[in-house]
């Protein structure tokens, strides 16, 4: 069984959502440790509600990047984790963990990557005026939100949107395409060559909306 490790420095809703997913039997695997640098982040309740152990390490305590990002990569070696889930970790990722979890990192963005790298992906689409933008799920490399594409969901942007009710939108497909591709990674489904991830699954369109305002 696939063992995750989870990093988090919000509120953690997706990964709440695959919490979720994992408690209804979607996917095959198990939580070992959620680790954040926030001592004051919800999702640490949402951890102890299900019994997912959690640690608080903050950069501060270390002597540079390179020591704090290796003593995560420890961390998560220990329990044993072959996938890290970034899950509103708002760092950008060292090279101590990526070389030792090359590929094995994935990071939900609220983009359709390459559009929107970096903060506030739904503020740049609604000041851009695009008429649909999204959410990716990536493997995390040494760029910003520049790792190899995994799976997208596609939402319409309305003339009249705000960076918050667009935000609300995307989430709602985060909290669907997240946990999707955990699955097909659990599942042997996923591989990566240079930029291209190839995903074997016979699904086809399901998570695009169609963009028609519902009344």
């Amino acid at each position: 069984m696939l063992t995750l490790g989870v990093l988090a420095s919000g509120r953690g809703s997706n990964f709440q959502s695959i919490i979720d997913s994992i408690e209804s039997g979607f996917i095959k695997a198990k939580i070992a440790v959620l680790i954040t640098d926030n001592p004051d982040a919800y999702a640490i309740e949402r951890a102890k509600k299900h019994n997912i152990e959690s640690l608080v390490l903050k950069p501060k305590d270390f002597a540079d990047k390179n020591a704090y990002y290796s003593n995560i990569a420890g961390e998560l070696e220990k329990r044993g984790v072959g996938l890290v889930i970034l899950a509103g970790f708002m760092r950008v990722i060292g090279k101590a963990l990526i070389d030792r979890y090359r590929n094995k990192i994935m990071n939900i963005h609220p983009a359709l990557l390459p559009s929107f790298p970096g903060l506030h992906g739904q503020k740049q689409a609604v000041d851009y005026g695009v008429k649909i933008s999204g959410c990716t799920v990536h493997f995390v490399d040494e760029g910003m939100d520049t790792g190899p594409i995994i799976i997208q969901a596609a939402v319409p942007v309305y003339h009249d949107d705000t960076e918050e009710n667009l935000s609300e939108r995307i989430l709602k497909q985060e909290h669907k395409i997240f946990p999707y591709a955990i699955k097909l990674y659990s599942e042997g489904k996923i591989s990566v060559e240079g930029r291209k991830v190839t995903v074997k699954t016979e699904r086809r369109d399901s998570f695009f909306t169609n963009p028609v305002r519902e009344s």
